[in-house]
């Protein structure tokens, strides 16, 4: 009784919803035709897809193609009745949960009062008072989402340059 009052106040532990879904998800990957690689990447790729959408609030990051194509030599070695547990170690040990960096918190926090700030100056500038017309509603969750998707796509653009340079 008081297992089942801890469910009820807090959901199931994500390790267990992900253990559970990926031997559930084991089983729909099986009825796929995996040929090659590209078949067993697109299968993987489909099964993270299932598990983003199945748990919600939660994301975990697909492992790297490499990863992947490793894992899919060893799985092919691996006999049948080996490779549901080889499928599910792998995919306990790979799957990370999505963190978000400090720059896009930032950005998402700092981003609203100062949109605000900006349109209310922006109303006494005579050549854009025009920005009078648009609701504070409408304009301050555009300005943030505009924000946080170029502060993800600058640190993108930083982290592959540093990247590039370091090799």
């Amino acid at each position: 009784m008081g297992m089942m009052m801890s469910l009820l106040g807090k959901g199931v532990p994500s390790g267990q919803m992900l253990s559970a879904l990926t031997g559930a998800l084991y089983t729909t990957f099986l009825e796929k035709d995996v040929k090659n690689f590209d078949d067993f990447h697109r299968a993987v790729l489909d099964m993270f897809n299932v598990i983003n959408s199945a748990l919600p609030g939660k994301h975990y990051d697909v492992p790297s193609r490499e990863e992947i194509e490793d894992f899919f030599a060893e799985w092919q070695a691996s006999a049948e009745a080996e490779r549901k547990d080889a499928f599910v170690e792998f995919m306990k040990d790979t799957v990370t949960l999505s963190k978000l960096d400090n720059y896009t918190v930032i950005t998402g926090i700092v981003t609203p009062p100062a949109a605000m700030a900006a349109k209310k100056a922006a109303e006494n500038v005579p050549q854009i008072n025009i920005i009078k017309a648009i609701p504070d509603v409408i304009f301050v969750p555009s300005v943030t989402v505009l924000a946080l998707i170029s502060a993800k796509i600058s640190r993108k653009m930083i982290q592959g340059k540093l990247g590039k340079s370091a090799t």
